[in-house]
Parts: structure tokens; sequence; C-alpha cells
């Protein structure tokens, strides 16, 4: 996408609302064994994934990213999958949707995306490498060193961190030093951008300037979307432990798919809810008809050549079969 076009941002924001609702309600039923909501954080996932150029670019996603997939037209019953933990990071085709396996280390995609935009500056491809993490993870060792190492060698990288107020149960407040990740950027030479992570033609914009700097030489840049999680952490946590109602009412009245909606026609939106509910009972039907793969594949892909240990363990599997 060129250009900001917010019909289309709230489509994509519209279905990676309710597919995420969808999620929730199948690990409620015991077709996923968990799953991370991302109520609330909509615009900030599909504003910056639909800024990147899917030619050349590449996303490097956390657990927390569905809205990142929807923008990027990842196949969403392939990208689902991945919750279903049947098969090594999902049964998308990362090289071609250029859209890594999501990672559920934390901070973990941040170093992975320096080491693509290495790569690609070795060979001189032209694009840009965006890595997902959230303001907890910010406070990881690994994150810090990537900044360091991509600012050192000017690599082309937008580090996004979605700062949605938590680090599970704990508040931006009580483990981000100086309150802000974007101003830590000067501290490694590079641009910091703290945006609106609710206006998604905003977090577009910023994204898309970030990108286009990368990808013109001009190095990376820190992108802090201040968003709120409006949902719990997993669907394992109570997020009425450690927040209030309160606080959660007052970013309702900031969700960032109302917000998009009101700059809309009735019909726009009307038309995009039909939309999402078609995309949600394909995604549903898509889901509940996979087959496991063969049992065998687990031992499958994991290196290149097979380790002796590796080895060691199939053996003992299929032993454990045959008793």
């Amino acid at each position: 996408m060129h250009h900001a076009d917010l019909r289309e941002l709230h489509r994509l924001m519209l279905v990676a609302r309710r597919l995420d609702e969808e999620a929730i309600a199948l690990q409620r039923q015991g077709v996923l064994p968990a799953y991370a909501p991302a109520k609330g954080q909509e615009a900030a996932q599909v504003g910056s994934a639909a800024a990147l150029d899917l030619a050349r670019d590449f996303a490097f996603p956390g657990y927390r990213d569905l809205g990142a997939a929807v923008a990027m037209g990842v196949d969403l019953v392939a990208y689902l999958a991945t919750h279903l933990n049947i098969w090594h990071g999902g049964l998308y085709d990362p090289r071609a949707s250029r859209l890594a396996p999501f990672n559920a280390v934390v901070g973990g995609p941040v170093t992975h995306a320096v080491g693509w935009a290495m790569g690609a500056t070795l060979d001189d491809t032209g694009g840009a490498a965006i890595t997902y993490f959230g303001d907890g993870a910010s406070s990881q060792g690994d994150v810090h060193e990537a900044m360091n190492f991509a600012g050192v060698y000017r690599l082309p990288v937008v580090f996004f961190c979605q700062n949605n107020g938590w680090a599970i149960s704990v508040p931006t407040g009580r483990q981000v030093a100086g309150g802000s990740v974007a101003a830590r950027a000067a501290g490694y030479g590079i641009e910091g951008v703290r945006v609106d992570g609710n206006d998604v033609t905003a977090v577009f914009e910023a994204t898309r300037t970030a990108l286009d700097r990368a990808r013109e030489g001009g190095g990376p840049t820190v992108i802090e979307a201040m968003t709120f999680r409006m949902g719990p952490h997993s669907t394992s946590d109570d997020p009425g432990r450690y927040r209030t109602l309160e606080e959660e009412q007052s970013w309702r009245d900031r969700d960032p798919l109302v917000r998009a909606a009101a700059r809309l026609t009735a019909g726009e939106v009307a038309a995009a809810e039909d939309h999402a509910t078609e995309v949600v009972r394909e995604v549903r039907e898509g889901l509940l008809a996979l087959e496991a793969p063969p049992a065998e594949e687990l031992f499958s892909f994991v290196y290149r050549e097979p380790t002796k240990a590796l080895l060691e363990q199939q053996r003992t599997w299929k032993e454990s079969l045959d008793a």
C-alpha cells in the first residue's frame, strides 16, 4: 500500500478484531491450546504492516501480531495453525509471504530482523526489515544489543515497539527506565519516533517514513506505538488482578476500530463487517478441517543435517511406539 487508505485499513483491522475474537472462542472450545489476544492493538499492527513493500521487505513478528499477518495477506488458516501446535512454525511459506514464523521468545524476533537486515545490506536487496516487540520485551538485553548493532552498521531495520502499557502484569512505568522506548534510540545514534498507536493512518505514515529511510541508507528507526492491550495477556491470564476497570474503560473510548469507523460511512462499515464475517467463517472451517501431519515430522527440519542427539531421540521415540 503506497498511501494510507482508511477504508482498506479499517477493513483489515476489522478482520483482525473478529478473527482475534474467534481465536479466543476456539481456545475456550479446546481447539487451540493457547492464544495471546491482540484486541486494541489492531491499528499498530495493521498500520505498520500495510506500509511494507512485500516484494523486498520482511517482517519478524512476536506471538501477538495477528494484525500484521492479516495486513500482509498471509494465509490465515496456515498462520493460525501455528497455535494448534501441530507443526514447525505454522503451515504458511515465510519466504513467499515475507512474514517470519512468529516468535514466542520475548524479544526473540528483534535479533532475527537485524540479522536479516545485515544480509539484505550485504546482498544489496534494497529491502528493509521490521520487527515487532512489546514494552516488556524492550527491557531484554537482546533488544539493546540488536539496536546497538543496527546503529553501528546503519542497517535497514525498523524496531516497532507496541507499548500496550503492560509487560504481562507489570506496568510500563515499573520496567522501562525513563518512560520511553523511542527515546532510547538517541543512545544508539538512530531515529526514534513515538506515535499514537491507535490511529491507524498515523502509524502507517510513521512506518512508511521509517521504511523509506531504511531502504535509502538512512539507518534504523525505533517506533514506539502507544496503545493498550484491551484483553488479557493470554487466555490463561486474568487482567482484573492487576489493573482496574476504570483504566480499561478509558482506553475503550480510544478503540482504534471505533476511531477509524467514525471517519467512514455507515455503508462502508457494514460492508467491512460482512467481509470480516465471511473471512472468520472460512478460517474457522479451515482450521477445524486441518489434520495433524505425520508424527515423524517432529524430527524433520530441525537441523540441515540431523545431529547424533536428534537421531537418538528419534530412535527412542520409535521404540516407545512399539512398546
